[in-house]
């Protein structure tokens, strides 16, 4: 790899990484509504940078994923993950760090395998004299009980597609089989893959998403027939995000441009024709984020904007007793923290 390709990469995961302000998105019927601040709380703010979480439920638990590192992007090779857990979503304890002294570990996403246990994806990259050298999608898996993680270990992506910077940013399971999206910086212009796994460690290619405009992170969720919908970030052209919806076995793509952009996607079911998404929300002068419901044809219909500033986004979201639990990041009090929103489905805009 040459000098000037290090340079490459490490411009632009900033751009990626960074691309936090100055973004207006039209939204014609955001509803513009506030969570009341009684049910936000603050969950962590350990590191002098808490960030980029997500949330699952498992053996009756919440268990949140975070970022600690000295900053949003780091030469210093700092990041570290932390796993919390709480019963009740009001006191949390750690219980996993994964750290290195030579890589940066960057944000994970949380999923339950099928044998019963979870799955930590996440990637871990160099930053060799400021410039980025290599980007790997890394998992671990815990015991059934939930208390022990594994050592993280390299995915094995398909070597018909596999790149020296590619980053595996979510998976989602549907009867036995891993589906995520790998996502590679390539200097002539981002690609996206759909892929699959049986054991969330060697991922084979499923197809290739065609979509220009820099295609990155997503999360894949599926309907009660098994159909696929797939919600993409893109970083150049005009930004605006994709719905992306396909029928098993998943290789026949249907693509719907959205009048949004979308920071750190996050997704769910809220019944058989509505979506409630989790995103970044771009404007002029302040960065949020928010709550939305959306069609299955990518139409936003209402949002809810939650406390948020400044370096903020990626929801993770569990439906839970009649509420939707969102933590996220902001740093609308100056310091990036970690925050919990426990919103009631019934003060949902639908």
């Amino acid at each position: 790899m040459t000098k000037k390709n290090y340079q490459f990469y490490i411009s632009m995961f900033c751009i990626f990484s960074l691309c936090f302000t100055g973004y207006s998105q039209a939204n014609s019927a955001d509803a513009n509504l506030t969570v009341d601040s009684k049910l936000i709380s603050k969950i962590w703010d350990k590191a002098d940078h808490n960030s980029f979480p997500d949330l699952i439920r498992f053996n009756n638990e919440f268990y949140c994923a975070l970022r600690e590192a000295s900053d949003h992007v780091s030469s210093k090779n700092d990041g570290k993950v932390r796993i919390l857990k709480s019963s009740n979503g009001k006191k949390w304890e750690s219980v996993a760090l994964f750290k290195s002294d030579t890589m940066d570990i960057r944000e994970a996403r949380l999923s339950i395998t099928p044998s019963g246990k979870i799955m930590v994806t996440l990637a871990a990259g160099v930053y060799k004299n400021g410039k980025f050298d290599f980007l790997n999608p890394m998992v671990s898996f815990s015991d059934i009980t939930g208390a022990n993680f594994s050592p993280l270990t390299k995915a094995i992506v398909d070597s018909s597609i596999s790149y020296p910077v590619e980053w595996i940013w979510r998976v989602t399971w549907l009867n036995g089989v891993g589906y995520g999206i790998t996502y590679q910086v390539k200097e002539e212009g981002w690609e996206a893959y759909l892929l699959k796994t049986k054991d969330g460690i060697s991922y084979q290619n499923v197809s290739k998403l065609e979509l220009n405009g820099n295609p990155s992170e997503a999360t894949i969720r599926f309907d009660q027939n098994d159909k696929m919908f797939i919600l993409v970030r893109r970083d150049a052209g005009d930004k605006m995000g994709f719905l992306v919806k396909s029928d098993p076995p998943y290789n026949d793509l249907e693509y719907n441009k959205l009048n949004i952009r979308l920071g750190g996607p996050n997704f769910l079911f809220l019944n058989d024709t509505t979506l409630v998404i989790g995103t970044r929300r771009y404007a002029p002068k302040k960065a949020t984020t928010v709550i939305s419901d959306m069609d299955l044809n990518g139409k936003i219909l209402n949002t809810i904007t939650l406390p948020s500033g400044g370096d903020t986004s990626y929801p993770g979201m569990v439906i839970f007793e009649k509420k939707l639990w969102v933590v996220y990041y902001s740093s609308h009090e100056k310091k990036t923290n970690i925050y919990l929103a426990e919103i009631p489905l019934a003060d949902l805009p639908q």
